[in-house]
This record gives structure tokens, C-alpha cells and sequence, in this order.
């Protein structure tokens, strides 16, 4: 799945100024994103392992690669060959979220 946000995205202004950066909940939220259109709407989700490596501008192209089955996947977001954040998402199960 590949993604950019443009220059005049909601959450840009106070992250920050005069130098805008998309902020990292933006690109998990992105990951979430390709998690359910590749397997439904996910409840509840844990972020055990998160890595920020390098930003991503706005208008910049990113894409995130999935590994894994429910209820774990690992993750890469990337800017062409460029690693901007990794990691792992697990699915809570309804007992865990009751």
C-alpha cells in the first residue's frame, strides 16, 4: 500500500513548524489501514515494538510492507528503499479488550 500526505493534511501544522514532518501515529495509522483492508477491522491492536528511523515529508511517497496472520504482523514503512519506521502489531483478543 502506498501513501503520501499532502502539504495541507490536518495533523501538519503543529508537527512542526516551519519544517513539517508527518508524525509517527500518522504513519500507524496508515499500517492499520493496510491491516484491515488485507484482513477485516481489527478491534483492538498493541503496539509491542515500534521503530521511528527517519521522517517522511509531506508529499513524499511511502509504502508499507505486511508480514504475518492474525493476530500478529510485522511492519516496514518505507520511502523507496529508505527504512522510515518497523515493527509489530498484535491483535488483542475480546477477553483481553472486556
Amino acid at each position: 500500500m502506498d501513501f503520501s500526505l499532502p502539504d495541507d493534511h490536518p495533523s501538519l501544522p503543529g508537527h512542526f513548524p516551519g519544517r513539517p514532518l508527518v508524525p509517527g501515529v500518522v504513519l500507524l495509522e496508515r499500517v492499520v489501514e493496510a491491516i484491515e483492508a488485507a484482513h477485516g477491522p481489527q478491534r483492538a491492536l498493541r503496539l509491542p515494538q515500534v521503530k521511528f528511523l527517519q521522517p517522511l515529508l509531506p508529499g513524499e511517497v511511502a509504502s508499507i510492507e505486511l508480514e504475518g496472520q492474525p493476530p500478529r504482523w510485522r511492519f516496514r514503512v518505507l520511502r523507496a528503499t529508505t527504512l522510515l519506521a518497523s515493527g509489530e502489531i498484535v491483535a488483542m483478543d475480546a477477553q483481553a479488550v472486556a
